[in-house]
């Protein structure tokens, strides 16, 4: 791979820029694609964007930026997507620095942004060698995530249509089930989370590799609805606990039986209110599988365990043998599920062993 370094002012690069949102973001004439299919969308906040045009205003050198070649002559941005935006959405007026919009500036004021060289280093290679240039860079600190690595592997017309539903601010995802997930969209934890659940099988990678030059990704889309349909559906009162539980994994396991949805609501209530039930959101998984592991019972604490200990003189209440206290474990009398609470009534100090063997059962 060649790689080259050019100095290209702002006046350069702001010429022709263009945001025409789904169809991509143009610059330098129109020979720059600022942001090609594998790149993040903008997620600089005010700061970090005032950052980048308080060091331009000053003079003072910002990081170099990468960009490579294209077959047909034009170029892409490798890294520097976010800085080559902030640059041209305050030259072009789209928002104030310091109160000032660079239309308000004098004439000198402008002219000496406009004049700024930016160190570009223009590369040209191969597909694979531009994609594993950019997994090395970084940008500004906003190292990419996984999914924003995937997108640039398996780049095309579905990738696009994926964006489209999961990964845009306000976006469909964003506005049927933004209560039910966690992250960001725009930091492509929508379409990480929905891939997740439809290849759950089979791996992300697999399932995009397959889907990659589809027209579309309507299959994806279809089967988020479904997911989030059903989870309305089967608990139609929203608490802040079932934002991000894996509802995919429930939907793919349940969605064809005939759940009573009122005990479904009833059994939630009650364990909601149970104070030995520390993850709250696992009570929905539990609630349809039974597994208390969901549910990350409270355990006795080192107090507990030790003040029980020395009641029973160390004897283990199974087996009648002497055991350091490191070598014994606290146990419920009466098992939780049996209404057993986690008190030091109800605590009893069993050997590791015995303490196994009894939980087995």
């Amino acid at each position: 791979m060649e790689i080259e370094l050019h100095k290209i002012t702002i006046r350069d690069l702001t010429n022709g820029y263009e945001d025409n949102a789904e169809s991509g973001v143009k610059a330098f004439g129109g020979k720059l694609d600022v942001r090609p299919p594998y790149q993040r969308e903008f997620v600089y906040n005010d700061k970090q964007r005032d950052a980048v045009i308080d060091t331009v205003t000053n003079g003072f050198p910002l990081n170099v930026m990468y960009w490579a070649t294209r077959d047909d002559g034009t170029y892409e941005i490798i890294d520097g997507q976010q800085r080559t935006i902030s640059i041209c959405q305050y030259v072009n007026g789209d928002f104030a620095f310091f109160f000032k919009y660079f239309y308000n500036l004098k004439q000198d004021e402008a002219d000496k942004i406009l004049d700024y060289e930016l160190q570009i280093y223009i590369c040209s290679g191969s597909d694979s060698e531009k994609l594993k240039w950019f997994r090395t860079i970084n940008i500004a600190g906003e190292k990419l995530t996984e999914q924003e690595l995937r997108n640039a592997v398996y780049s095309g017309s579905w990738v696009s249509d994926a964006k489209r539903y999961f990964s845009k601010n306000n976006c469909a995802a964003y506005g049927l089930a933004s209560k039910y997930l966690n992250g960001s969209p725009i930091r492509q934890d929508y379409l990480e989370t929905a891939l997740s659940w439809i290849a759950r099988n089979i791996g992300i990678e697999i399932y995009m590799g397959k889907h990659q030059h589809d027209n579309n990704a309507i299959e994806l889309w279809n089967y988020f609805q479904s997911v989030i349909s059903w989870v309305k559906a089967i608990f139609p009162k929203y608490r802040k606990e079932m934002k991000g539980v894996d509802w995919g994994l429930l939907y793919d396991k349940f969605h064809n039986q005939n759940l009573n949805v009122q005990q479904l609501e009833s059994r939630v209530s009650e364990l909601m209110k149970d104070s030995d039930v520390q993850k709250k959101s696992g009570i929905y998984p539990y609630v349809l599988d039974g597994d208390e592991k969901h549910l990350g019972i409270r355990a006795f604490d080192d107090n507990t365990k030790r003040e029980v200990y020395e009641n029973q003189n160390g004897i283990c209440k199974i087996c009648g043998e002497h055991f350091e206290i490191e070598q014994m474990e606290a146990d419920h009398i009466t098992p939780w599920c049996q209404g057993g609470h986690t008190v030091k009534e109800n605590c009893q100090m069993l050997c590791r062993k015995c303490n196994r063997e009894k939980s087995g059962k």
